[in-house]
């Protein structure tokens, strides 16, 4: 039988015939991004904002457009739409076209909330990179919002976008125009490395790695309550947050560490006994191929057993070591695409449909550039209180200190026990001469 990625190939090339400059294939990381938005009743896309906070009078919105322009001409993925033509996923390559949008506040609105506002009605068939500015007066700032479809970057692509379109900015050109050999040449190497990504991808799928993940994820459901929107407090955003900043220690948290602080969040939010779907990107550029901007990473799901300790867990978790010990035989499959992995789970009888109901995402600071237009360093703020995907999602920033975000989805959790789960969540992140007990 066909591996998934093999029909998906065999689809893709009898739908493209000669057009392959056009319609260009996804990688198994864009595959999942699409399905979640055809699954989705308003058909949301997952969308990535960075917000900067620049003084007032830093930002000139024609040189911001035909820099971002330039910087989307570069690089195949920024001016490709991702879509499903009949049935099969695909990116459309298009004319570089990046739009600065400056929102008007309506009336009793702050900036933040116009910025929300623009991102949350994100229209899915418009330009994959988009930039939103509006002036915030009271602080004598303009906020710069840099949104981008999550079917064309994951993480490891933010850095690089945002060190380009810095220096795009300081380029003496204002038009929106790259050289079209270096276009070309940058489509190649594209098409290049998603080829390589779904070779690898093809080659994973193995009989023996279905097994693996069947075996591995066959006691998961999603344990989220289903939504019930009315348990959202009146007035209030869609979700909540909460962050803190620990001292870092011993060269920070292992990987394994941080999903046994998440299996101790997932505790309090859905009791003992629990194996708690949590997900996580993971992986890289192919091998040989160009660092191109895209996405690569996979998402792996780690069962999180919410009994650890107890002996008598789904999965039988024992802590820490037993963590990292599940976690590096996962990474040996890691190269097996979400969707192959929801199936062979499904084929071993378990109920899980692939939803998640936690996401963790690590980032390394002095991975991240700050961006810098003219000359001005702008500042990285966060706007909460946006839609979020699942109910719940860890955000960790490592380097000098640990900085830590949770989200949830208070159509999902309420307030009070989220807070708990974030709570338990520090707590175990704390060097032993910290923790409160």
């Amino acid at each position: 039988m066909l591996s998934i990625t093999s029909q998906y190939l065999a689809r893709y090339r009898r739908l493209t015939g000669d057009r392959s400059d056009t319609l260009l294939p996804v990688t198994g990381a864009q595959r999942r991004f699409l399905l979640v938005r055809s699954l989705d009743p308003a058909g949301r896309p997952d969308v990535v904002p960075m917000f900067f906070a620049f003084p007032t009078g830093t930002i000139d919105p024609e040189r911001l457009r035909a820099a971002a322009s330039r910087l989307a001409a570069r690089h195949t993925a920024l001016r490709s739409q991702p879509t499903v033509l009949r049935g099969t996923p695909v990116l459309r390559v298009a004319d570089p076209d990046v739009p600065v949008t400056r929102p008007a506040l309506a009336p009793g609105e702050s900036p933040t909330d116009a910025l929300r506002r623009a991102v949350d009605t994100w229209d899915a068939q418009g330009p994959p990179l988009r930039l939103f500015l509006v002036p915030d007066e009271e602080r004598q700032e303009e906020l710069l919002a840099v949104v981008l479809d999550h079917a064309v970057c994951d993480g490891r692509s933010l850095a690089r976008i945002v060190d380009e379109l810095g220096t795009a900015y300081g380029e003496e050109a204002t038009e929106p125009h790259a050289a079209a050999e270096g276009t070309e040449t940058e489509l190649t190497a594209y098409r290049d490395a998603v080829l390589r990504q779904l070779d690898a991808e093809e080659r994973a799928e193995t009989p023996e790695a279905a097994a693996y993940w069947a075996q591995r994820l066959h006691a998961l459901h999603a344990h989220a309550p289903a939504p019930r929107p009315a348990r959202v407090p009146e007035g209030a955003r869609p979700s909540g947050a909460a962050q803190a900043r620990l001292p870092a220690h011993d060269g920070g948290v292992s990987f394994p560490g941080l999903l046994d602080a998440c299996r101790s969040a997932a505790r309090e939010l859905y009791g003992p006994d629990r194996a708690v779907p949590l997900g996580y990107p993971w992986g890289g550029r192919p091998t040989g191929a160009e660092p191109v901007v895209g996405c690569f990473l996979n998402t792996l799901v780690f069962p999180a057993d919410t009994g650890r300790g107890t002996g008598h867990a789904p999965g039988g978790g024992a802590g820490p070591e037993a963590t990292a010990d599940a976690w590096w035989e996962d990474l040996d499959r890691a190269d097996v695409p979400f969707d192959a992995v929801v199936t062979a789970a499904r084929a071993a009888g378990s109920a899980w449909t692939g939803g998640l109901d936690g996401l963790l995402t690590v980032d390394d600071d002095s991975r991240r550039p700050p961006l810098v237009l003219a000359g001005v360093e702008g500042r990285e703020v966060h706007i909460d209180g946006r839609p979020v995907r699942g109910p719940f999602a860890v955000s960790v920033t490592q380097g000098a200190e640990i900085r830590l975000r949770m989200v949830w989805d208070r159509a999902v959790l309420d307030d009070e026990g989220a807070h708990r789960a974030f709570d338990a969540l520090t707590d175990a992140l704390r060097p032993p001469e910290h923790t409160v007990r």
